[in-house]
Order: C-alpha cells, then structure tokens, then sequence
C-alpha cells in the first residue's frame, strides 16, 4: 500500500529531495499540507516523509513503529511526489537526523538534499547530534508561519549569519532558508486525545489514515 521508498532506489538520483521527519503518530493534514507547500515554494521534485523510529529529543511514540508506516503509507497512497520512506525503523538505535541524511547521501550521490524542519525543530537544532554535519550534507528550510520572528538563540543567530540564504542553491549543502508555508492548527496529540474522548477525528487527517485507526482500534 501506498508510495515507498526504499534503500538504493535510483530513480531520485539528480533529483531535488525534500526530507521530512516526525514520530507521525498519527501523520495529518497539517503534516501533508506543509510538505506539500515546501514542495512548491522550494520547487522540489519530491518530498520523502521518514518516521523515526527510536525519539532522541521527544517523547516516544505511542503507536507500533510498522502501524505509523501503514498509516503513512496509507495517507500518500499514489502520489509520486510525497514518498514514504521507512529507512530509520529499518536501522536499529537512536533516529539521529545526520545518519538518515548520510544514508541517503550513500544512496543517491548526485541528489540535492533539503531537511524540512518545523520553528520549534530548528529551535533546537543547535542541540542536536552534529549540526554542522547536517549542514555538510543538506541544506534546511525553516517551515514557517508567515510572519514569524527569527529564533533569538545567540547560537542560533550566529549559525545563520554564515549560512542564511534568501533562495537554495541546489548545487551547494549548508544553506538556510525560511520558508513560510500553510501551518494548519492541527497536532497529533490532539487527535490521539479527541479519540480517547470518543471524539471525531474527520477532517483532521485523511479518511484513508482514519480506516487503519479504527481498524487497529489506536488511541482507544
């Protein structure tokens, strides 16, 4: 079910890839939505959407890592431009960004990398496992509220006056851009409890994720 991507895939080769990770528990409208705009906005040709399997800097999800990837699967089923790519659950400990990143450098060498990151993910990012690899490797675009204040993080402010960009070259790894895009009001947590309440969930996420929901009785 649905559009995988899959270790040594070579069809992306020379592509512009967008990587966009989270727990997806489950994946949403709000998920599809700023995917789907990055896309356009930053003029990718796809957009992978990897769901970690092992939190580093979250809680851990609630939800089987193999049910997050049929939901995921499940919500991009036939699109060729939103993929599912399941590499971080097929590699054991931590889901460290830089080692999704250097696996997909190993598997498609002449690629244009961009690592999706939310305001309060990029908030963090000095913080994360080896920054400055990331960005030997990627470039990032910052997802966005149009309008949103630049982070005030003094490390933060220094990392991106070496390396804010106002347009991505896709020959060069180390730029950020800021990207405002359609944040829609919509969080996984907030499903999970709305379903515990006995609530609907309709409209929030796609009806073919609500299925597998209610198939595996989640959140219940």
């Amino acid at each position: 079910m649905g559009t995988s991507a899959a270790e040594g895939d070579s069809p992306a080769e020379g592509r512009r890839i967008g990587v966009f990770g989270g727990t997806f528990d489950p994946v949403h409208n709000g998920h599809l939505r700023i995917a789907l705009d990055a896309r356009e906005i930053l003029g990718l040709d796809e957009v992978r959407l990897i769901p970690l399997a092992h939190a580093v800097h979250r809680d851990q999800p609630e939800t089987p890592a193999a049910v997050r990837l049929q939901m995921l699967q499940a919500a991009v089923d036939g699109r060729t431009d939103l993929i599912c790519d399941d590499r971080e659950m097929r590699r054991k400990g931590p889901s460290y960004t830089v080692d999704t990143l250097k696996s997909l450098r190993w598997d498609l060498p002449t690629s244009s990398l961009c690592l999706l990151l939310g305001d309060d993910a990029f908030n963090g990012f000095i913080d994360w496992r080896d920054p400055l690899g990331i960005l030997e490797i990627a470039n990032i675009a910052v997802l966005q509220r149009p309008g949103k204040l630049l982070p005030k993080n003094p490390e933060l402010i220094k990392l991106l006056e070496r390396h804010k960009v106002n347009r991505l070259d896709p020959a060069r790894s180390g730029q950020i851009r800021f990207c405002p895009v359609t944040q829609l009001d919509i969080a996984s947590s907030d499903i999970r409890q709305r379903l515990a309440a006995g609530r609907s969930a309709d409209y929030l996420l796609p009806a073919a994720v609500l299925d597998l929901i209610e198939r595996h009785q989640l959140y219940r």
